[in-house]
């Protein structure tokens, strides 16, 4: 089937960052997507088993594997929660990578620390997806947030694009960022509180790149936005709890604000979860595209799925 032949780059390839991809391997990763129901009937991936590895908590990026997984006639191990802390206390990551790839086709995993996936990768035969891992890296939802503006505005390019919230610790804003430079938007406004703003190596990475960017208020900028990619202020990824406390809060989305000085043609998008830096009131309105978000996950990761393990139909 033609989804199979344009993904033929993607197989047996390790998903370890956003950018270890093109912008037309990524198009191309989203047509698949388009036509992943109809492809999962011939379920391309019986017989195959998936790993995932959850050494942090995670609910919609495991959820949303282990659904595309099963969809595709695959089936999928899961080491997570107390098991997964009793793994990581009882043996060294490469042991338990090693466990892994013995008993299944590909790992998805997702860890505290920075390079672990990448790591990995290394040690394992089998493919590693990189479900998250440190402060940069999240490089498949980075390719659901690409994939959903896409289907939302038809592409990318010319739009201006909002991104508020952690930009210091947050790994889904950072590689959000990070995949936009494969593309051409016209402006990115990194909106954040001053104790949060994007560290250095990640500007000096999106400068590098050439992406259009520049640190803003939110006040100052809503009515210009096409996008309003919002993240929540994560207390797990601060090394100090009392510098959570200083930032807790410090900035919500309210549906009044929206009617009062955004285009009605505005989205907003959230990787979820969210705590109470988006009013529910949003949720009802045209503005709200976080919940479509959330659904593109399984088809877009059962392209991925279907690509990395070459899948046949």
């Amino acid at each position: 089937m033609g989804g199979f032949r344009v993904l033929e780059s993607f197989r047996g390839r390790d998903v370890i960052s956003i950018l270890d991809f093109t912008r037309r391997e990524l198009e191309e990763l989203f047509e698949v997507a388009d036509e992943a129901w109809k492809l999962a009937r011939a379920r391309p991936l019986r017989g195959r088993i998936l790993a995932l590895a959850f050494f942090e908590p995670s609910t919609r990026t495991r959820m949303s594997f282990e659904s595309a997984m099963k969809r595709l006639g695959g089936e999928t191990l899961l080491v997570a929660g107390e098991e997964a802390i009793s793994v990581a206390k009882g043996e060294n990551l490469a042991d338990t990578v090693r466990m892994l790839d013995a008993y299944s086709d590909a790992i998805v995993i997702r860890h505290r620390f920075e390079g672990a996936a990448l790591y990995a990768a290394e040690i394992a035969e089998s493919p590693v997806i990189n479900a998250g891992d440190g402060r940069q890296h999240h490089p498949t939802q980075a390719m659901l947030d690409l994939y959903t503006i896409t289907k939302l505005f038809g592409g990318v390019d010319g739009l201006t694009i909002g991104v508020l919230g952690d930009l210091r610790y947050g790994r889904a804003a950072a590689s959000f960022l990070l995949g936009l430079t494969l593309f051409k938007p016209r402006m990115v406004y990194l909106i954040s509180p001053p104790q949060l703003r994007p560290r250095r190596e990640l500007l000096d990475e999106l400068k590098s790149r050439g992406l259009r960017f520049q640190e803003a208020e939110l006040a100052d900028v809503l009515e210009e936005l096409d996008i309003l990619y919002v993240t929540r202020i994560q207390r797990e990824r601060f090394p100090d709890p009392s510098e959570y406390e200083k930032v807790r809060g410090s900035y919500r989305v309210t549906l009044d604000m929206l009617e009062r000085q955004a285009k009605r043609e505005l989205k907003v998008l959230h990787p979820l979860p969210r705590v109470d830096e988006i009013d529910y009131r949003v949720d009802g309105s045209r503005f709200q595209a976080y919940f479509t978000q959330a659904r593109l996950g399984v088809p877009l990761r059962m392209a991925l799925l279907m690509g990395v393990l070459g899948g046949e139909a």
